[in-house]
C-alpha cells in the first residue's frame, strides 16, 4: 500500500474528494494532511475522514526540516498539492514525487500569483473559448512540471469567473482521484 500525503492551503474540496475515492483503498493510505494555515477549512474536512493533519509555518517550511522529518517518519511516498500556494523547496522535490492539479491548461495561465479565481477571472477577460485543469508534476519553479493529465471544458461567451470555476471544479473532482490512482499503479 501506497501512503501519500496531501498539502493543501484553504478549504480543502479536492482534498476531501480524494479522501472520499479512497476511503478503504487497499492501493493508497493518505497518511496526514499537510496545511500552511492553522485555519484551513481542509483540517476541518480531515476531521470527517480521521486523517491526521500537520500544520506548519513558513519558518518550518523554507528554513528547517520538520517537515520533510514527518514526511519521513509516516513513511509518506507521494505527495498531493491540492490548492497549496507556496512553492515547495528543493529538500521535497528531492525526496519525493509530487504532482499538482492547476485550473487552467497550462502553460497558460500559470505560474506565480495565478490561482483560484485570478486564474478563472483571466480566463475570461482574455475571451478563451477553453479552460480546464492540469496535473502534472513539481519542480523548483511554479506550475512548471512535467505535465501528466489534461482535462478541458468550454467557456462560452457570457461566462464569468464563477462559471469557469464551476466546470474547472467538476473536472478536478472527476479526474483528479483517477490520476492519482493511476500515478500509485505505475509507481
Amino acid at each position: 500500500m501506497k501512503k501519500i500525503a496531501i498539502f493543501a492551503s484553504g478549504s480543502g474540496s479536492n482534498a476531501e474528494n480524494i479522501a472520499r475515492y479512497f476511503k478503504g483503498s487497499e492501493l493508497l493510505n493518505i497518511e496526514c494532511i499537510y496545511s500552511n494555515k492553522a485555519n484551513a477549512f481542509v483540517l476541518e474536512r480531515a476531521k470527517k475522514f480521521n486523517i491526521p493533519t500537520f500544520v506548519f509555518n513558513r519558518t518550518d517550511f523554507y528554513q528547517s526540516e520538520i517537515v520533510l522529518d514527518d514526511l519521513k517518519n509516516r513513511n509518506v511516498e507521494i505527495i498531493v498539492l491540492a490548492g497549496f500556494l507556496w512553492l515547495v523547496p528543493d529538500y521535497l522535490t528531492n525526496n519525493f514525487t509530487i504532482i499538482n492539479i492547476h485550473p487552467a491548461l497550462l502553460p497558460k495561465y500559470g505560474g506565480k500569483g495565478m490561482y483560484g479565481d485570478r486564474v478563472h477571472q483571466a480566463v475570461v477577460e482574455n475571451g478563451e473559448k477553453k479552460s480546464g485543469i492540469t496535473i502534472h508534476y513539481v519542480n523548483e519553479k511554479y506550475d512548471d512540471g512535467q505535465m501528466i493529465f489534461q482535462a478541458e471544458c468550454e467557456v462560452l461567451p457570457g461566462d464569468t469567473p464563477a462559471d469557469v470555476a464551476q466546470k474547472v471544479h467538476e473536472l478536478e473532482y472527476r479526474h483528479f482521484p483517477e490520476v492519482i490512482e493511476k500515478l500509485v499503479l505505475s509507481c
